[in-house]
């Protein structure tokens, strides 16, 4: 699942040596903190959230199969 958080993160920000993408597992969940450059962050986020949201949902899909929880934080 990480590859491919990884892969969407890179393709959205411009400084790709910035991306830092923690992964804390737990039992039955898994964390991912993202941290970009602070330059990066907004295109992460996008208009109102939604493709922060939107990141999010694609994990969650991903999550299911695996049968765990998942949640992404974006760190500045």
């Amino acid at each position: 699942m990480k590859n491919i958080l990884e892969t969407v993160i890179l393709n959205l920000v411009e400084n790709k040596e910035a991306v830092e993408i923690k992964e804390i597992n737990e039992e039955k969940s898994t964390v991912f903190e993202v941290r970009v450059a602070d330059g990066d962050m907004g295109r992460i986020i996008g208009k109102q959230g939604r493709l922060a949201k939107s990141i999010r949902t694609l994990m969650k899909a991903f999550a299911t199969k695996e049968q765990k929880k998942v949640s992404v934080e974006f760190i500045g």
